[in-house]
């Protein structure tokens, strides 16, 4: 690449990062509790509404992949965000819990068939050839400083609609602060998406980025890279940790025993904890072995797992509470700062790259489907317990051990030259 892409390019594609998942995901989680009220949803119905996401998110990968590898990513990511938006105005309605599935398979193919190849594409092209590990960390830690940003700006919203009677107030009230953090998260997403229109130009060459046409040719190309499927199963036990991060405010309400505020802002903490851990990662990874770092990031999740799933924390024990949630922390947000990373560490090559991430993420986006209607199905066989919470995170050690033996593996094999 003759040009390197200048750093707004990479600051606008970190707030288009994340704000596209804010109303899907990035308000579930941090408000989980409300949103099960507020909804009349119990945890397995909020599952199969990720689920229902996840199968048509499966489809927009394969078939949005080759996008990014034919067209600049700028206006893709920009129209993504748009209509994104647009879907921000059913989900303010509260709409019943079928047409909340509903809504859910739109932003399937709202947010991954324009948009997720293209980012990744993208932050390879910021990269070059020398600095993968600091592109995709600050990637996902800035993706993660924009979500808390999101999550802070909305818990106090919500908290300033509801007033100081927080345990008390009535249905009604909350729903009208959770509509107040819906309207203002649609008008931020559809202003970046404008922002990306207008301004997020690499300056790189984009003859030497792109290709006319995608035949089966260049798709068993990609489907003959060992690296290629070695990243399935990576992003797949990654994915299912951070899926169960969805939990966390939950834990600390049921379990903890905080009020609805009060979860809120652990799950906003715990938000906070991905830019640190993506911003860390990016600025030093690059001078050490990117691919064994991606190994500690799965031994980290494993620690934590086991922690939360042997049932000793638990209302007095606040300091193993916040401990253990930093650890988790750590190792998945590590996961996702690093596996994109090493994929030029594979040798997967940089003009190939959305379709590369489209047969990738077939597979390893997959938890989307079963991830939420798994754990909530073991949180509900357990309603209100922590019993529920254990099984959870018993489920995210089991992935976590998979997900390192891939990781150790995709390291004796590529990571000699780091």
């Amino acid at each position: 690449m003759e040009k390197k892409a200048p750093w707004f390019y990479l600051i606008l594609l970190i707030l288009a990062g994340e704000a596209v998942f804010i109303l899907p995901f990035v308000l579930p989680r941090i408000f989980r509790s409300t949103v099960l009220d507020v909804f009349a949803l119990d945890n397995t119905q909020l599952g199969l509404c990720f689920s229902l996401y996840g199968i048509v998110a499966l489809i927009s990968y394969l078939l949005g992949g080759p996008l990014a590898d034919k067209y600049p990513p700028r206006k893709l990511i920009a129209i993504a965000l748009w209509m994104t938006a647009l879907g921000g105005l059913v989900f303010v309605q509260f709409p019943s819990f079928g047409q909340l599935q509903l809504l859910y398979g739109y932003w399937g193919f709202t947010t991954i068939f324009l948009f997720w190849a293209p980012m990744i594409k993208a932050t390879r092209v910021w990269g070059g050839d020398t600095a993968q590990g600091k592109a995709f960390g600050l990637l996902d830690g800035g993706r993660g400083l924009t979500g808390a940003l999101f999550g802070l700006m909305g818990v106090l919203i919500f908290s300033f609609f509801l007033g100081e009677e927080v345990d008390g107030s009535l249905l009604e009230e909350r729903q009208e602060a959770f509509r107040y953090v819906i309207y203002t998260s649609c008008i931020i997403i559809a202003l970046i998406g404008v922002l990306v229109w207008l301004f997020m130009k690499s300056g790189v060459d984009e003859s030497k980025i792109l290709v006319e046409r995608i035949s089966k040719k260049e798709i068993g190309i990609v489907l003959r890279i060992p690296s290629v499927w070695l990243l399935m199963i990576i992003i797949l036990c990654a994915y299912v940790g951070y899926k169960i991060t969805d939990v966390i405010s939950q834990y600390a309400n049921e379990v903890m025993l905080y009020n609805e505020v009060k979860a809120a802002q652990t799950g906003t903490l715990f938000q906070f904890l991905r830019p640190a851990t993506g911003i860390l990662v990016g600025l030093i990874v690059d001078r050490f072995r990117i691919t064994l770092w991606l190994v500690y990031s799965f031994g980290a999740c494993i620690i934590g797992g086991i922690l939360f799933g042997s049932g000793i924390i638990g209302p007095s024990t606040t300091m193993l509470f916040f401990l253990s949630v930093v650890i988790v922390a750590a190792g998945i947000y590590a996961a996702r700062a690093l596996y994109f990373g090493v994929m030029q560490k594979g040798k997967i090559p940089l003009m190939l790259t959305g379709t590369a991430v489209g047969l990738i993420s077939l597979i390893g986006y997959t938890p989307d489907i079963f991830a939420g209607p798994a754990y909530g199905v073991l949180l509900d066989a357990h309603r209100g317990e922590e019993l529920g919470h254990q099984n959870v995170f018993w489920m995210l050690t089991a992935f976590s051990m998979v997900g390192g033996m891939a990781a150790l593996a995709y390291h004796r094999i590529y990571g000699r030259t780091d």
